[in-house]
Parts: C-alpha cells; structure tokens; sequence
C-alpha cells in the first residue's frame, strides 16, 4: 500500500496542477461533480486502450501482424479515440453549454487517462522512474487533446460532425508522430524534432484557448 500511495500522490498533484492551469481562466467555471466524472472516464479510457494495446502486442508478437509503423499508429487511434470518447460523455449535460467547455473537458479526460498511466507506469519501473515520466506525460497527453476539446467546442459553436473528425484526427496525428520520435535514436536531431512538436501542440493549445476565451468575453450567459 505504501509503494502506491506515493505515485498516487504525485500524480495526482500533477493531474490537478494542470487541471487548475487549463481551467483557471475559464468565466464559467464547470461544476466539480462533471470535472471528476470525465476524469473517471479518462481513468477507463486508458484500462481500454491498455487492453487493446495488449491484444495489439499480442498479435504482433505471435503472428507478426503489424510493422512498428502500424503499430504505433494504432496506439494513437486507440488512446485518443478512447479519450475523445471519455470527454464526449460531458457533451449531453446541461452544464455543457459553451465552446470553452471543449476544452475543458478534453483536458479533464487527458488528465484522468494520464493519472493511471503515470501510476501503473511508476509501479512498473520504480517511483525513481515517475519523476521525469510524469511530468512529460502528463502535459503531452492534455496537449494531445487540445485539438479535439477545440472540436467539441467548435461544433457546439457552429455545429457539423466534421469538428469532431478533424479534431480527432489532428489528436491522432500529433500523438503518432510524437512517439514516433520517441522510438528513434536518441540524438540532438530526435531532441529537436521533439521540441518542435511540443512546441507547435502548446501553440495550438493556446491558441485553441484564446480563441474560445474571447468568444467567452464577447458572449456572456445571462445569470
């Protein structure tokens, strides 16, 4: 118990610290209840992908059924996927009301999906290990979601199913190419390309949130 209680900890400091820093600006803030429930469902989301990825491994192993190319890619369909799916269970509340809350909720999701993994990560490889892990992981997997929270919140703005195909494909995407990076050899060229798709994920996070921000300016609900 004790040997979990502090990757628990930790990682549930991170999860919360980015919460607070995703959502601090946010004129309308969420109800409490809803951020914890899609955290929950972020929290399934990675028990989903993790069995898939299982299965994926599995068969790659046994029957050679996918190149490394393939493979990482279904890993990046399979977690965004299931985390889209975890911040699109807030979309039919009532509470869900602004484009803001696309990102919001995303986030939420990707924090919740991060949480375990950071946890089973750390029980896996030594508490030494989470350190470093963590913090990376932890923010790439809300960035990786920025681009579907700005397509919840799109399509509640303008409506259209391609907001959420497009928004999920960029997710996808980003994901895919920066693990890719991740599977190469570790050399400055590898650190560059790294930094630049950190880079170019936290621009569009920023972008995504000042966009909605002002419309959240210009638009205020009535009380």
């Amino acid at each position: 118990m004790t040997r979990l209680l502090g990757p628990l900890l930790v990682s549930l400091l991170l999860s919360a610290g980015w919460l607070w820093f995703f959502v601090r600006r946010d004129r309308h803030p969420e109800p409490a209840w809803l951020l914890a429930r899609t955290f929950g469902w972020g929290m399934v989301a990675w028990a989903v992908s993790a069995a898939l990825g299982g299965t994926f491994g599995r068969l790659s192993a046994e029957v050679g059924l996918f190149t490394p190319v393939l493979a990482l890619l279904l890993t990046a369909t399979v977690e965004e996927g299931s985390k889209f799916l975890a911040a699109m269970t807030a979309t039919t509340e009532h509470e869900f009301d602004e484009p803001m809350d696309g990102l919001v909720y995303a986030v939420t999701a990707a924090l919740g999906f991060a949480f375990v993994e950071n946890v089973t990560y750390s029980l896996s490889y030594g508490a030494s290990a989470l350190a470093w892990h963590a913090l990376l992981t932890t923010l790439v997997h809300a960035l990786f979601s920025a681009p579907q929270g700005y397509a919840l919140g799109g399509r509640h703005l303008q409506g259209g199913r391609w907001w959420r195909s497009r928004g999920l494909l960029l997710s996808i995407a980003l994901h895919f190419v920066f693990n890719g990076l991740l599977t190469g050899s570790a050399g400055w060229p590898q650190l560059a390309a790294l930094a630049v798709v950190l880079s170019l994920m936290a621009w569009l996070a920023g972008r995504y949130y000042r966009h909605f921000e002002t419309h959240a300016r210009d638009h205020p609900q009535s009380p």
